[in-house]
C-alpha cells in the first residue's frame, strides 16, 4: 500500500496539483493518466522518492518497491543478469560482500559470523533462485538466454530499456512504480507484460499513452485533473466515460439552477420595492441557497488533427519487386513484393529490430536497399514522420517561426490558427524550439504534416511521445486521411483503428496480410503465456 498525504506540488505560481490526498492498494492495479504537463512523472517521482513535494505532504511506502529507471546508460558496465538482480538492493548487497569474503583466504570468526548472517538474508530473499527468476523476465521481455551473461552496453538502446524494465520487476517488490514500461517495447513483449502485471498481487502505479494497454491491466485510473488527483474505479475507458457524466451531471445541474435563479431575481426585481417583502427574503435566501457548484477548468486538451491531399496521387501508388536488405549477416527482408492502391492505409508491426524502419527508409530511398525495385507511381509525394526526430526541427527558431519556413502562400494567421489547434495558442507559438517537450515536438510535426497536404503519409512510431488525448486524435485523423498512410507502430488502438492492411514482421521475414489488424490476429497461434508474477 502506498498512501498519499496533503502533497502539493507546484513551479513558481503554476499548480500541478493540491492537498492530494490517495490511497494506492494492494492487489489494485492504477494507472496514471493526464495530458502531457499536466505532473504524471512529476508525481511518480514523489511517490519514488526521487522528488519532494512543495509542501510538507507525507508519503508512506512500503519498504520493497520495484522503480522503471530512466537512465538506460547507467549499468553499461554489468552483467544483463546481475542489472536485473540489483532491482533488489538487500539481496545484492548481501550477495556482494557474501562473495568478497569468500575471496579471501583465511577468515576469522567475526567473518565466519557475517558470511553466517549475509547467508540468512540472502535465503530470505530468496537469492539462491535470483538468477533463475532474473532470466525467466529477461526472456519474457524479449533478451535470449545466450545474452544474459553479456555486458549491458552490448545492447541496443531499447534493449538497455527493457534491462530496467526486468530490474523493476525482479525481487517480490511490494509495489511497482511504472513510468512509461511499454516504450520501446513490441507487440509480443507488451502482451507477456500485460499478463505479468495482471497476476501481480502488490501495489502497481503506472503511467502509459497505450490505451490498450491501460485497459487491460488497470484496475483503477487515478486521473491528475482539476489541480487534483481523482481515482475512477475500473480501466481507462471506463474513467472516460464516469469522468464525463459526472461533468454533465454538474453542467445540467448549473443549468438548471441558473433558470431557476433567473426567474427568482425576476421576482425580486418587480416586487422588491412593493408590499411583497417576506416574499421577497425568501426569494433572495432561496437564491443564495442555490450556487452554483464550482466547475474548475479540467487540464485535458486535445489537438485537431485533419489531414488533407493537395492533388491525389495516381490509382496505383507504389509497385515494389523483389526488396532485399541485410546487415551483415542479419537479412531483414528478402525478395519481398508489395503493391499498393490509393487510399490503402497500412500497419507495419513486428518485434524491435526486425526491419520495420529499415523498410520505410528503404521506401523513401532514405537508405539503398541491396535488390529490388521500387516504384512510386504518378502523384506520388509524401511527408515522413521519422522515429527519432531529434534532429528534425532546428534550434534557434520560435515554433512559430520554424513552421513557418513550410507555407506556401497561407500567411502568418493560418499558421497561427494551426498551431492553435495543435496546442500552441497565444504565446506558446513562440516558443524557443530547443525548449519543446518531447510531446510538443511530435505535435510540431504533425503539424507540419498538415499544412504541406501530401498524398502519402509515413510515420515510424508516432505515438512514443504523445499523451492518450493525442493519439486518439491522431487516430481519427489518419483514419479520414483519403490518401495512403503507412504506420510502424505497437500501439494497437492505433493500428486497430487506422491500418486497413497490414505487413507483419515474422520469424519468416515480411508477410503482406490484406485485412485489418483484427483480422490478422485470428490467423495467429495463440501464444503460450511465458511466465506470471509469483508474489
Amino acid at each position: 500500500m502506498i498512501t498519499v498525504s496533503n502533497v502539493t506540488k507546484s513551479y513558481g505560481t503554476s499548480i500541478l496539483f493540491e492537498n492530494v490526498n490517495v490511497t494506492f492498494n494492494n492487489e489494485s492495479r492504477y494507472g496514471l493518466t493526464g495530458p502531457n504537463g499536466a505532473g504524471k512523472s512529476t508525481f511518480m517521482r514523489i511517490l519514488t522518492g526521487e522528488d519532494q513535494p512543495t509542501n510538507a505532504g507525507i508519503i508512506a511506502r512500503p519498504k520493497k518497491v520495484g522503480v522503471l529507471k530512466q537512465d538506460q546508460y547507467a549499468y553499461n558496465d554489468n552483467r544483463i543478469i546481475d542489472a536485473v538482480i540489483m532491482g533488489n538492493s538487500t539481496l545484492w548487497t548481501a550477495l556482494q560482500e557474501r562473495d568478497a569474503i569468500c575471496a579471501k583466504e583465511n577468515l576469522s570468526d567475526k567473518e565466519i559470523n557475517r558470511l553466517t548472517e549475509l547467508e540468512m538474508t540472502i535465503a530470505d530473499e530468496n537469492g539462491y533462485m535470483a538468477e533463475f527468476e532474473a532470466a525467466e523476465i529477461l526472456r519474457g521481455i524479449g533478451i535470449p538466454e545466450e545474452q544474459h551473461e553479456n555486458l549491458v552496453s552490448s545492447l541496443a538502446t531499447d534493449y538497455k530499456f527493457r534491462v530496467l524494465l526486468a530490474q523493476a520487476l525482479f525481487g517480490e517488490p511490494e509495489a511497482l512504480l511504472l513510468d512509461e514500461p511499454t516504450n520501446h517495447l513490441d507487440l509480443e513483449t507488451i502482451r507477456f507484460l500485460e499478463e505479468f502485471l495482471v497476476s501481480y498481487q502488490g501495489t502497481l502505479v503506472v503511467i502509459s499513452h497505450d490505451r490498450h494497454f491501460l485497459n487491460a491491466v488497470c484496475t483503477h485510473i487515478a486521473d491528475i485533473d482539476y489541480d487534483t488527483i481523482i481515482v475512477y474505479t475500473g480501466n481507462y475507458d471506463d474513467m472516460v466515460a464516469q469522468k464525463v457524466q459526472a461533468r454533465q451531471q454538474i453542467e445540467s445541474g448549473n443549468r438548471d439552477k441558473q433558470k431557476k435563479i433567473a426567474q427568482l431575481q425576476e421576482f425580486v426585481a418587480r416586487f422588491g420595492a412593493g408590499q411583497r417583502a417576506s416574499q421577497v427574503q425568501s426569494r433572495k435566501k432561496e437564491i443564495e441557497r442555490l450556487a452554483l457548484n464550482d466547475l474548475k477548468k479540467s487540464n485535458i486538451q486535445r489537438p485537431f488533427l485533419r489531414f488533407e491531399q493537395e492533388k491525389p496521387a495516381g490509382k496505383e501508388t507504389l509497385e515494389v519487386r523483389g526488396l532485399s536488405k541485410a546487415f551483415d549477416e542479419k537479412k531483414l527482408f528478402s525478395d519481398f513484393n508489395l503493391e499498393v492502391m490509393r487510399g490503402e492505409r497500412i500497419g507495419i508491426i513486428g518485434p524491435n529490430g526486425a526491419g520495420k524502419t529499415t523498410l520505410l527508409r528503404c521506401l523513401i530511398e532514405d537508405l539503398a536497399s541491396d535488390s529490388g525495385t521500387i516504384k512510386w507511381g504518378f502523384g506520388a509525394s509524401w511527408n515522413y514522420y521519422p522515429q527519432d526526430h531529434s534532429h528534425e526541427i532546428t534550434a534557434g527558431m520560435t515554433a512559430l517561426d520554424w513552421l513557418m519556413q513550410y507555407m506556401k502562400d497561407e500567411g502568418e494567421q493560418h499558421i497561427r490558427g494551426l498551431l492553435g489547434r495543435m496546442l500552441f495558442s497565444g504565446d506558446d507559438a513562440l516558443k524557443p524550439t530547443e525548449g519543446l517537450s518531447g510531446g510538443e515536438r511530435a505535435r510540431l510535426l504533425l503539424a507540419r504534416m498538415m499544412l504541406q497536404k501530401n498524398p502519402i503519409l509515413i510515420l515510424d512510431e508516432p505515438t512514443n511521445h504523445l499523451d492518450l488525448e493525442s493519439v486518439s486524435a491522431l487516430s481519427q485523423g489518419l483514419t479520414s486521411f483519403p490518401g495512403n498512410v503507412f504506420v510502424v507502430s505497437h500501439d494497437r488502438d492505433l493500428i486497430s483503428a487506422v491500418a486497413t492492411r497490414i505487413i507483419a514482421f515474422t520469424d519468416k521475414g515480411p508477410v503482406d496480410f490484406r485485412g485489418p489488424y483484427e483480422e490478422y490476429l485470428q490467423t495467429q497461434p495463440k501464444g503460450e503465456k511465458k511466465v506470471k508474477a509469483k508474489w
